[in-house]
């Protein structure tokens, strides 16, 4: 078996479940492999009724005896077995649904392991569709880590945890791409140790020596590629000279409001950048509403004043639009035409702004990917802006920058993601990196309040009189809808519940990531134009549309976000001139939760926030809180794993120093790693 074979190579995989595995991008065998679990079932020593205090939170393995037959209360559609457990004079009800099996799985007197959470009822304490296992299958799962998998519908756990377990029974997977001068440096597992423990960990300790090693690799050939980007870049010249401040200077001069110090710092960087002996590649970092895109907006300016392109790609179609509307009369006032370019436009429309591109006409273009789909075609394109760019792979941006083919264009990446800077230094290797550390005068501070579930029915008080005040509000929430792996608040439900407690006249709206992209940019419009007072959403919104008039954010399950994610969307508020404010409710109480949330309440300081993150959330964390939103690898998180990346920057760093192009023997399995993008998640990896 090699690992670019189809999946439909191993057994148990048909058509249809090859079709399931694409949409999750599972192709070959080698992608089966990488496909890393998301958490792992811990089973403890199995415990009596009588002995528990039951958590409702946390799953356990209960020993009891069945009372009775198993009975059948519910056909049909929805089938329900029912099942009285017993342990001395404690008694708990078993309840399945739609696997009516379990009548025939259970013997009436019998004793077993049942594995699951126990809720309270009223007085009566139910577990909830629990496994089942004999006393001797439950031993030999005992301190076992056993493997979840992200999947989807119609992949089940024990078809995938089958099609892995085939995978590795082979001896060899991979041969091992790190020289091992790198290895020993750097303390490193054997890849294929590694592969195997991270899938079937024989226990934490060798979970947590795979877990780094398969970090390692992947910040490790990320670095390699920018750095290599970097070598690229620098040794190129300045196709695009430009000298001319004038426009810019008049454009500063009649604002009805001062830049900043910070914007004005950066802005002098950029303005060098651009007369400069090389091409261009900068990051601007800053809090959202610090005001990059104001510095964005003089760069495109300039560029038109010297007689050149430029282009800002927007993530969302949404976002595109509100910088169109906000650009355009801008720009014209100057006689400069500005277009916008996106999915949604009609094809009779899209034929017009191409050829106005085509011919140059149109100086500058705002849009989503479509800006660099092959149909579009510059005349002189000469600067690239990317708002938010850790939402685009680096190969997207250099597929705009290569539609000039014969110059290389100035690049502006801007991102809002606060990154300590020990760390930016290395996930921006190939950019210069500029910071706005300031925020508008005319802008209040965010009023932070961190509460439990106690506080909500005062929450929803407080955010009623917002919007009868004539703001507008957004409730988070982890889920998008009631899950059986994880007790959160849900968009569905929560929603359900708003409409019955508001007055009838609040517009609630609903959004999240299950949603069409059409659908998601007609709720967001809507919430812009004010058509919605109150969004209950998911983090989808993290990058969203700038609404001054958006006053209150209550995020529920604080707790499940990251600090640095909370802080991005905690920036959802606080645009405007009102005072906003951000409710961060907790669902589960620990020092731990009270310690981190407390730095939210005390600062909206970013790069602190971030740098606070970094400290409190230590490599290896098994059941950690997923950093989202900024930088998805695969396994690797940029802030429980901050000293490999480290580490794996350094290594990076030396390896393309000391062989740039990666010929020498030892690098060459990294350069065909590399090449072939298996070490390197760089289309899912997004900056």
């Amino acid at each position: 078996m090699k690992m670019d074979d189809s999946v439909s190579s191993l057994k148990g995989i048909g058509a249809k479940t090859e079709k399931i595995m694409n949409r999750i991008g599972i192709y070959t065998v080698g992608d089966c492999l990488r496909h890393y679990p998301r958490d792992y079932k811990v089973y403890e020593e199995p415990v009596l009724l009588t002995e528990k205090a039951y958590d409702e939170k946390t799953p356990a393995g209960y020993l009891a005896q069945v009372n009775g037959r198993p009975q059948l209360v519910g056909r049909g559609r929805t089938p329900i077995v029912l099942c009285n457990l017993y342990e001395g004079s404690e008694k708990v009800q078993a309840i399945w649904y739609h696997s009516t099996y379990i009548r025939s799985r259970l013997q009436p007197g019998g004793r077993y392991v049942f594995y699951g959470k126990i809720t309270h009822r009223g007085r009566q304490r139910t577990l909830e569709h629990p496994e089942i296992y004999t006393e001797e299958e439950y031993s030999a799962l005992q301190q076992t880590m056993q493997p979840v998998y992200g999947l989807t519908e119609g992949l089940s756990q024990k078809t995938f945890y089958k099609a892995v377990r085939q995978i590795l029974e082979q001896e060899e997977l991979f041969p091992d791409p790190m020289p091992a001068q790198i290895r020993h440096q750097y303390s490193l597992a054997e890849y294929n140790f590694a592969v195997r423990q991270i899938h079937f960990p024989t226990d934490k300790k060798n979970y947590l020596m795979a877990r780094h090693r398969l970090v390692f690799d992947e910040f490790f050939m990320f670095a390699v590629g920018l750095r290599r980007l970097r070598r690229e870049n620098s040794a190129g010249g300045n196709d695009f000279v430009m000298t001319d401040d004038s426009v810019t200077d008049d454009f500063i001069a009649s604002l009805p409001y001062r830049l900043t110090g910070a914007q004005m710092r950066v802005w002098r960087q950029i303005s060098a950048d651009m007369r400069g002996p090389h091409a261009m590649n900068r990051l601007i970092q800053g809090d959202v509403g610090s005001g990059k895109t104001a510095v964005a907006a003089l760069a495109m300016l300039k560029t038109a004043a010297n007689g050149h392109q430029s282009c800002l790609m927007a993530p969302t179609e949404v976002l595109a639009r509100q910088h169109y509307e906000k650009l355009a009369p801008m720009f014209g006032r100057y006689g400069y035409q500005t277009v916008l370019l996106t999915g949604a436009v009609k094809e009779k429309d899209k034929r017009t702004i191409r050829a106005q591109i085509a011919d140059g006409s149109a100086s500058m273009i705002i849009g989503t990917h479509a800006v660099f789909q092959e149909k579009v075609e510059y005349a002189d394109l000469a600067l690239i802006v990317t708002d938010e760019q850790h939402r685009f792979g680096v190969h997207q941006r250099e597929m705009l920058a290569g539609k000039n083919e014969q110059k290389r264009p100035h690049v502006i990446v801007m991102s809002a993601t606060p990154i300590p800077r020990t760390l930016a230094i290395i996930l921006y290797s190939d950019l210069d990196i500029s910071v706005i550390d300031e925020k508008p005068q005319n802008r209040l501070p965010i009023k932070n309040a961190v509460v439990g579930p106690s506080y909500r029915p005062a929450a929803w008080r407080f955010i009623a009189g917002q919007i009868k005040g004539g703001h507008q509000a957004y409730v988070i929430c982890p889920l998008v809808e009631e899950s059986e792996m994880m007790d959160a608040e849900n968009v569905t439900d929560y929603s359900s519940a708003l409409k019955k407690a508001f007055p009838a006249d609040v517009r609630i709206g609903v959004l999240h990531g299950r949603m069409k992209p059409a659908a998601k940019d007609a709720v967001m419009q809507d919430f812009a134009d004010g058509k919605i007072d109150l969004l209950v959403s998911t983090t989808v919104i993290e990058v969203g549309v700038d609404v001054p008039n958006a006053t209150v954010m209550m995020i529920e399950n604080a707790e499940r976000f990251g600090l640095a994610q909370l802080h991005q969307l905690r920036g959802r508020v606080g645009r405007g001139s009102s005072q906003s404010y951000c409710i961060f409710m907790y669902g589960k109480e620990s020092e731990t939760t009270k310690e981190r949330l407390a730095i939210m309440q005390n600062t909206n300081d970013g790069f602190k926030i971030a740098e606070q993150d970094m400290k409190l959330r230590g490599p290896g964390d098994l059941f950690g809180i997923r950093q989202s939103g900024s930088m998805q690898f695969a396994i690797a998180d940029i802030y429980a794993d901050a000293d490999c990346l480290i580490e794996a920057g350094q290594a990076a760093a030396q390896t393309v120093d000391e062989d740039p192009d990666l010929t020498a023997p030892e690098h060459a399995m990294i350069r065909q790693a590399y090449e072939a993008g298996r070490f390197c998640m760089d289309d899912n990896v997004t900056l």
